[in-house]
């Protein structure tokens, strides 16, 4: 019986996952990588690193279930999107990937929506120009990097620099190409009308295939390299978010889910395009064929909890070198400890900016409210607290002024593995969280995308039936919404009056660099 790997390029590290036909999870590994802000809200990685991360995942989840490479059927590829990888005539990586959460393209943003006009973008595209997209970045290298940009022969998204150092191909697929800015959402294929109004030449862009599509095999070297067998199908797969919701099951209306990783995205099924006119939900292509989906993004999600435990989390740290728990575990334990509310401490997690519902790049992070009886514990609780302050924002958007039917809101993503956040999740949307038989999120769902592609199950929807299906209710505690309606209006009103500062903040600080 042939298994199915999902890959899985995230922000913090690349995960490989082993599924049989049944849709049982085998084996898997994660590598990690680093980060790099070389100026205040930029954010870059190396493609090298992703790759070198692949071939050990890969290898690794081989090593732990115990087969070769010819035990693998098919591949599925999931990662982080809006990253921005430049190709030259050698194939070489021109410089670092600007990814995802970096800010820096405010300037491009502008000029985009004066180039095609606010209304005839969101026509186009179905969303707006964000910085966190992909286009404004590959226009920011075209402004400030010239040079580099002159030598540009193509232009890949994260995962696709993968199936292209597996496969040779470049290629893409719907649900991530949503997320340039470059995309007719609608008709599920390349602007010509955007490509021609920014002077991006077609031949920079790969050939883009729905998400259940062979669209390359691996190669002899990657072969050798990874430890797969040569030949082996490898599918269009999909960005992180459609492809987690494949992996959640979210493949019909009715059904949300909640994704806690290095972001946080609140996800909603739809059977046609389904806009925001303001722009702050985004409408994409769905890895399920001839289906949109909309999401709403916290930019600064789990990343808020990684940047605590990396800058405050030392005792953490050590304690997990010494007995192995992880120090996500130990935070959580601590969280648990401050009441709810954190006694009136709120946390703003815009680390990097925020997408939903701002849409302002130069938002910045905020502890609000401390006083001399807050302690660490209310302070790791109120970024927990926080981030589903945020959601919650997008949360009333989509169920409320965009009218999206909201039945069920499943938990995922790493901080979906903590019962603190999933009930704290429960209590500031007063609506139930569920969680499912399995919580391996994207790459799990591009393993079933290759299964759909490589003859396995028959659509996307057969494989969600057949494998997945819900596991715990986690019901609202009244007295926590009441606590939470009280502060969420706090929350809300925050931004609107640090708006004004947020922007001095960010003058100065180009002042000063």
């Amino acid at each position: 019986m042939p298994l199915l790997l999902g890959l899985d390029i995230g922000t913090t590290g690349t995960r490989a996952l082993l599924v049989d036909e049944e849709g049982h999870v085998v084996a898997s590994a994660v590598s990690e990588y680093p980060l790099y802000t070389p100026q205040p809200q930029w954010a870059e990685q190396d493609p090298a690193d992703w790759w070198r991360a692949t071939i050990e995942a890969t290898r690794a989840a081989l090593a732990r279930a115990g087969v070769g490479g010819e035990a693998v059927g098919g591949v599925g590829l999931s990662g982080q999107m809006h990253g921005v990888v430049l190709l030259d005539e050698h194939d070489e990586v021109l410089r670092p990937s600007i990814i995802w959460c970096d800010q820096r393209s405010q300037a491009q943003c502008d000029w985009i929506t004066e180039r095609v006009g606010a209304q005839r973008l969101i026509e186009l595209t179905c969303n707006p120009a964000l910085t966190g997209f992909s286009a404004p970045k590959l226009l920011w290298i075209r402004d400030n990097e010239p040079r580099t940009y002159e030598r540009g022969r193509k232009f890949l998204l994260p995962k696709d620099y993968i199936r292209f150092k597996l496969t040779g191909e470049y290629a893409s697929e719907v649900s991530d190409a949503s997320g340039t800015t470059l995309f007719d959402v609608r008709r599920r294929r390349w602007s010509e009308e955007v490509l021609n109004a920014l002077g991006v030449e077609r031949d920079l862009l790969p050939e883009v295939y729905e998400s259940p599509v062979v669209s390359g095999r691996v190669s002899a070297s990657a072969a050798k390299a990874t430890g797969l067998a040569p030949g082996t199908p490898v599918v269009g797969g999909g960005g992180d978010q459609a492809a987690g919701a494949v992996g959640n099951g979210v493949v019909e209306s009715g059904i949300l889910s909640s994704t806690i990783g290095s972001s946080g995205v609140l996800f909603a099924f739809t059977n046609e395009p389904v806009l925001d006119p303001k722009g702050r939900m985004q409408s994409f292509c769905h890895a399920v064929p001839g289906k949109w989906h909309v999401m709403g993004v916290t930019q600064g999600a789990g990343l808020s909890l990684r940047w605590f435990r990396d800058n405050f989390g030392e005792a953490e740290m050590l304690v997990s070198n010494l007995t192995g728990i992880d120090p996500y575990v130990l935070l959580d334990r601590e969280a648990e400890q401050a009441p709810v509310g954190s006694e009136g401490l709120l946390f703003l997690p815009y680390l990097m900016g925020e997408r939903a519902p701002h849409l302002d790049p130069d938002a910045k992070g905020v502890f609000f409210g401390i006083t001399a009886r807050h302690t660490r514990l209310h302070m790791v609780r109120a970024i927990f607290e926080g981030v589903a302050y945020s959601l919650r924002d997008s949360l009333e958007i989509i169920r409320g002024e965009m009218a999206i039917a909201v039945e069920q809101v499943r938990a995922s993503g790493g901080g979906g593995r903590s019962a603190l956040w999933r009930q704290i999740q429960a209590d500031v949307f007063n609506t139930e969280m569920v969680t499912i038989n399995v919580s391996e999120g994207p790459a799990y769902g591009v393993a079933l995308l290759a299964g759909v592609g490589t003859g396995v199950w028959g659509s996307v929807e057969e494989a969600c039936r057949a494998t997945i299906e819900v596991v715990q209710h986690i019901r609202p505690i009244p007295e926590n919404v009441a606590v939470y309606e009280r502060f969420y209006g706090i929350y809300r009103a925050l931004y609107p009056a640090l708006k004004p500062q947020y922007d001095a903040v960010t003058a100065a600080v180009a002042a000063t660099v």
